[in-house]
């Protein structure tokens, strides 16, 4: 049997992960064309550096935590003797904090830096700027390994490889508005199970066999028990 998971930023902000957008769109303050494109970034890198360094920062404060969702996802992979893919949307690290090991971040991660010469990506904790010395000391810029609009996901090909032979698939905290991931659903085989997790239902919830409602962090646990001898 083979799962595949599907996760949004609905499980990270249970955990109180700040989405940064507010409900005119604006990312604290800022259009998205200012703070998340390769065009913001050549053109103002500093107000970009300082955009990622807030969040960077999030992910270091000891209050923030893997919530029960996050947790009972990192059982099931555990526990289940089968194929398990943890897709996520999400740049953070609360999935592997919380145990989870094969998950692939198709937006990037808010703790890696890339190099714009080699692509090579490297681990990164603290502050980044245009400053910044090199890793490697190559005599390249630095940039946030956070996939921007206009720039294509990342793993998409093993993402689509693992949809087409899902036995099951889990979709938990999403939007349904976002592409690609929200037409995921649509490349699992026919045959494969559909679960949607969320507050509310979505645009695409009628593609899924069932929709439940409510917070992630209660609605996986009592879900991944029942598959959990």
């Amino acid at each position: 049997m083979n799962i595949v998971v599907l996760t949004g930023a609905g499980i990270s902000a249970e955990s109180g992960i700040k989405t940064f957008r507010d409900e005119n769109g604006l990312w604290e303050g800022h259009r998205v064309e200012e703070v998340a494109t390769p065009e913001a970034f050549a053109s103002n890198s500093k107000l970009v550096y300082d955009f990622y360094n807030l969040r960077r920062a999030q992910l270091l404060d000891p209050k923030l935590k893997p919530n029960d969702g996050h947790l009972a996802l990192a059982r099931l992979e555990a526990a289940f003797p089968g194929s398990f893919t943890l897709v996520t949307q999400n740049v953070d690290n609360l999935h592997e904090r919380a145990g989870c090991k094969n998950v692939l971040h198709m937006h990037g991660e808010l703790q890696k830096i890339r190099c714009l010469q080699s692509g090579e990506c490297y681990q990164w904790t603290e502050e980044l700027n245009e400053k910044t010395p090199h890793p490697k000391g190559l005599n390249s810029p630095l940039r946030p390994d956070i996939v921007w609009f206009g720039e294509i996901p990342k793993h998409l090909d093993q993402i689509e490889q693992d949809l087409l032979k899902a036995d099951l698939f889990i979709c938990a905290g999403t939007s349904g508005v976002v592409y690609p991931a929200a037409g995921f659903v649509q490349l699992t085989p026919r045959g494969c199970k559909k679960i949607e997790f969320n507050l509310e239902e979505t645009p695409i919830s009628r593609l899924f066999d069932e929709t439940v409602l409510g917070e992630t962090g209660k609605t996986l646990p009592d879900f991944v028990d029942s598959l959990i001898p």
